[in-house]
């Protein structure tokens, strides 16, 4: 459906205020879409576009797979790659932290069959979470309790702590290198611990704070993105512990980043004044996206496509970036 109140390609309708959405990030279940609302809980979509299947008549069409109830609200969502649409029967597992403090763990075969699981541990809220990529048996929250955990998911037991320094506002598990684990903190330290033997490996700084968020790239795991104070910047890790690029970003701070997950080079921010929302691409300096909105929570891309999802006031926002 097009989108006839903002300068949105897409609009997804929701129940209340969407405060986070997330594609899921593997091949085998990339058209899932969790969306976490204030009214409904968790909301798992099916999204096709015209894109990736010249069938599509209205260039985007979805359905509505599973509600899933809450009585608290969904604060961030993390899909895990048990998830499947290529196997029978299908499968969707994900994790939500809620502001209860806790982590809730769904597993569903998509028809009436479900079971969930609730991990304790957090003693303030979780800013992010993110499953292991390859099997999906693991997996890491940080939060503003100073901690990043990481959880054995079957046992439903917490293997590994972590102790920060500052709030941990992202976390991130790189598909190339699954044995160590990124946690961007408050202060505007980037951290990097092995999980071989639980220990820090490497930290790098931006210099100055608050660092809200931060994101791995996809396409080179040597390239970490984040934004700090009212800048973004890039850091190649392997080379320097000094960033190869800074630039302002959002005049009166930023919040959000994130990279694109099927372009090397766009990455997505959310920032001040406003609810301002930004694409640009780094390697030309170019910004494909610029624009606001009356709310915006978390930002998503699509695995294998241009289109950029945005939480917003009864839907979700979704921006096909076509010049790249």
């Amino acid at each position: 459906m097009k989108n006839k109140d903002s300068d949105s390609t897409y609009i997804l309708p929701c129940e209340g205020t969407v405060l986070c959405v997330e594609f899921s990030p593997f091949e085998w279940s990339s058209q899932l879409l969790a969306v976490g609302t204030t009214s409904s809980g968790v909301s798992v979509f099916s999204c096709r576009f015209q894109e990736e299947d010249s069938d599509i008549k209205d260039n985007f069409e979805y359905t509505r797979l599973r509600d899933f109830p809450l009585k608290c609200n969904p604060l961030c969502i993390a899909w895990s790659p048990q998830t499947s649409l290529h196997v029978i029967p299908k499968t969707m597992s994900f994790a939500v932290a809620a502001d209860d403090k806790t982590l809730k763990i769904y597993a569903s075969d998509m028809n009436a069959s479900s079971s969930n699981k609730i991990l304790w541990g957090h003693n303030s809220f979780v800013n992010a979470l993110t499953f292991d990529p390859t099997e999906g048996t693991h997996l890491a929250s940080t939060g503003d309790d100073l901690t990043c955990r990481v959880w054995n998911v079957a046992e439903s037991k917490q293997e590994v702590l972590y102790q920060l320094t500052s709030p941990g506002m992202a976390v991130a598990w790189h598909g190339d290198e699954p044995y160590k684990l990124m946690v961007a903190q408050k202060d505007g330290l980037i951290r990097f611990f092995s999980l071989h033997n639980q220990q820090p490996i490497q930290s790098i700084s931006c210099g100055q704070g608050p660092l809200l968020s931060a994101d791995w790239s996809r396409h080179n795991n040597v390239l970490v993105g984040a934004v700090c104070g009212s800048d973004w910047l890039v850091f190649n890790v392997s080379s320097s512990s000094l960033p190869i690029e800074r630039r302002q970003a959002h005049a009166e701070g930023a919040r959000l980043l994130k990279w694109s997950r099927c372009h090397e080079s766009l990455v997505a921010t959310c920032g001040r004044p406003g609810r301002q929302l930004k694409v640009f691409n780094t390697r030309h300096q170019q910004e494909h996206v610029n624009t606001s909105m009356k709310v915006a929570y978390s930002l998503s891309w699509h695995l294998n496509l241009p289109i950029l999802a945005v939480g917003g006031d009864k839907a979700v926002h979704m921006w096909s970036v076509k010049s790249l």
